[in-house]
Parts: structure tokens; sequence; C-alpha cells
């Protein structure tokens, strides 16, 4: 009596149809019709620029700075511009790890 039941859902379970393959999603635009992704590239690009210069910057105000010193002593101004230049660098590298 169960034999036929299980070979219809045998049947009706070989019938079946392979998933349909996920639809690929157009890529995000900008209004100007540039990708998104292209813009924020160029952002993080642009900004990285910026942050590098002023990285430079303040390594050669620290530079400077040590050259004026007495060798065993740091201003405190030195100091500051060394904790500036920690997080503008822990910036630029999440910015580059993101893409």
């Amino acid at each position: 009596m169960l034999a036929p039941l299980f070979a219809l859902a045998a049947a009706l379970g070989a019938r079946q149809l392979p998933p349909l393959p996920p639809e690929r999603e157009e890529p995000k635009r900008l209004p100007d019709g540039r990708l998104w992704s292209e813009a924020v590239i160029k952002a993080n690009y642009e900004a990285n620029l910026k942050d590098l210069e002023r990285m430079r910057r303040i390594v050669d105000s620290v530079q400077q700075e040590i050259g004026q010193s007495k060798g065993h002593v740091l201003s405190l101004k030195a100091l500051k511009e060394l904790e500036e230049l920690e997080r503008i660098s822990k910036r630029v590298r999440d910015r580059m790890r993101r893409h």
C-alpha cells in the first residue's frame, strides 16, 4: 500500500526543475551616470593623497623639532603631531583595506 506512494513521491521529486540562477543586479550609478563604486574609489584616492601630504608635513615638522632640541627633550607639540600622524595613517590604511 505504501509502495505506490513512495513511487509517486520519487517521480515527483525527479521532475523538480533546478533552481534558477540569481539575477545579477545592475551596478549602482550616480545621477550623472558614473558608477558609484568608481566614484568612491576615486574619492578615496584623492583623500589618501591629501592625507599623505599632511603626513609628510607633520614628519618634516617633527624632524625640525627634534633637530632644534638638545637631544633628550621632545616638545609636547611634537608629541601631539606624532599622535595626529598615527590617526591619519590609520585612516589611510582603513581606506586602502576597504577597496
